[in-house]
């Protein structure tokens, strides 16, 4: 799928799932919601972890759906406020989800990696380099997670946190410029 093509669009369900997927489902609800029989991939590591075609990756602990992340080309889209979450500029995407927390009063959490989250949606924003680009990825993330100091700090990684530190470097310099 390129950047152009249209999409799969997927629900933002806030603290609760992403498009037909639950926090807290086990990997046969996970296979009988997105009708997949088995993933493409498992893989290894502190969490259960299986990726499925069309750029979802599902992340369990204790055998239970924690996190949910999509692919910023191949996977579904998802809107909050309107606004595409996947696949757009990172500093665009950051920028958006600053506004929409003052806006609403959610609370906001920069992670070790410089990832933004809105914890109280359970919104996790990274950034994916694709062909020499950077795009958003949004990944939604089971709240004991985003609260924990433990679990934030061994959050699933898609993309060089190198880079995300480097982009939440500048993010913060432009956000103190703002009038």
């Amino acid at each position: 799928m390129s950047l152009s093509e249209e999409r799969e669009r997927w629900e933002l369900l806030p603290g609760a799932g992403l498009g037909p997927l639950r926090l807290g489902m086990n990997p046969t609800e996970v296979a009988d919601a997105i009708q997949i029989s088995e993933p493409q991939k498992r893989v290894g590591g502190p969490y259960g972890q299986e990726d499925f075609a069309d750029g979802v990756k599902v992340f369990y602990d204790a055998g239970k759906v924690a996190c949910i992340a999509l692919d910023a080309v191949t996977g579904p889209q998802v809107f909050l406020a309107g606004f595409a979450l996947a696949g757009r500029d990172p500093e665009q995407a950051h920028q958006f989800l600053l506004d929409y927390a003052d806006e609403h009063g959610s609370c906001l959490l920069y992670t070790p990696d410089c990832s933004l989250s809105l914890t109280d949606l359970g919104l996790l924003l990274r950034s994916q380099e694709v062909e020499d680009v950077r795009l958003s990825c949004p990944l939604l993330v089971m709240e004991e997670w985003l609260e924990s100091e433990y679990y934030r700090d061994r959050l699933p990684l898609e993309g060089e946190a190198g880079h995300d530190a480097e982009l939440g470097d500048l993010i913060w310099r432009r956000r103190l410029r703002r009038p």
